[in-house]
């Protein structure tokens, strides 16, 4: 800029100084002012965009896997946790459960035995589930049925859920356990169902209680009503006065077959983890529940049932044509069976 120079004397020069231009500053501020408020209107504007999506945004809350660190790892596949679908296990929800099925056929002990596994607080035996035949029909509806009770989602008077260590129940062989059992098995593998086999010894035995169960499903010797079991001594009693006819012709035929069924079932099931178990073993040391409870993985306790036992004492009191049966099977594998008693 130019400066102004000024004369008022001969001998002396004034210089003035530059006049500041008020436009120029106007528009410095009002520049500043602009540049600034868009600044803080980016800011503001970025806050508002955060507080829109985080009102929409989705938080998926990922919850902790259970697993117990101290565990034998051989055991590892035999550990579940369930998530029902119809309840919540709240605490428990951390609490390992095994899965098991009883595997047996009628008049075996197993209705007894079951009855004492329900005895722990910590089991659910759901007895005989497949008795009804729609869960039975195919391959498809066993394994669902399978899923259901394994998921704890089906409910019995049986049925500890929330807590159960152990959730299980039990299968005759004649109730598809056969007939599929290649699915069955390759299901028990991949689920880590432990299996217990339930025999009788005595096969007589069995075929007294068989014959005996089957009259009174018409008879009702109990005041018009049919009981599989009792639990007095008295119902037994009543129950116990029938004394069945056996059929000496196919008496042999009958055995072999039922040996034969068991050996099929151990074959079957054998690459599954599995015990066997004898109803004999069991009422004459009861010691043989620890085994089981071992077996299951749960705490030792004592266990009980109500039920009491219909056939007592020696054979010949109960079958109507003994003089024949004796005949019949002196002399042959099966003659151990006219002496046994427990």
């Amino acid at each position: 800029m130019v400066e102004e120079i000024c004369f008022f004397a001969k001998d002396s020069i004034i210089i003035k100084p530059p006049k500041k231009s008020p436009a120029l500053l106007r528009m410095v501020v009002v520049a500043f002012t602009l540049i600034f408020g868009i600044y803080i209107c980016s800011i503001c504007l970025k806050q508002t965009n955060m507080e829109k999506t985080s009102k929409y945004l989705n938080i998926e809350v990922i919850e902790r896997p259970c697993y117990n660190y101290d565990m034998d790892r051989s055991q590892i596949p035999y550990v579940h946790y369930p998530k029902p679908k119809t309840f919540s296990r709240n605490e428990c929800g951390c609490n390992p459960v095994r899965l098991f099925a009883i595997l047996s056929m009628q008049r075996s002990g197993s209705g007894w035995f079951e009855t004492l596994l329900n005895s722990h607080m910590n089991v659910s035996s759901n007895g005989e589930i497949f008795s009804v035949k729609d869960r039975r029909e195919n391959a498809s509806s066993i394994l669902r049925t399978l899923d259901t009770v394994y998921n704890l989602d089906f409910f019995t008077s049986a049925s500890k859920n929330h807590c159960s260590a152990a959730v299980g129940f039990k299968w005759m062989f004649n109730q598809g356990l056969i007939a599929h059992h290649k699915e069955i098995a390759e299901y028990f593998n991949k689920k880590g169902v432990s299996v217990i086999f339930l025999f009788r010894k005595n096969l007589l035995r069995r075929m007294v209680s068989v014959l005996s169960n089957s009259y009174d499903r018409y008879a009702k010797l109990l005041n018009g009503t049919h009981k599989s079991h009792v639990h007095s001594p008295e119902e037994a009693g009543t129950l116990a006065k029938y004394k069945p006819e056996i059929n000496t012709t196919l008496l042999i035929t009958d055995l072999k077959r039922m040996e034969v069924t068991a050996t099929e079932a151990l074959e079957y099931f054998n690459s599954t983890r599995h015990m066997i178990l004898y109803y004999e073993d069991i009422v004459r040391n009861r010691a043989k529940l620890v085994d089981v409870l071992e077996f299951l993985r749960l705490p030792n306790m004592d266990l009980s049932s109500r039920q009491v036992k219909i056939h007592n004492g020696p054979l010949w009191k109960h079958i109507k044509n003994w003089d024949d049966i004796n005949k019949t099977l002196s002399g042959t594998a099966y003659e151990k069976f006219l002496r046994a008693d427990y």
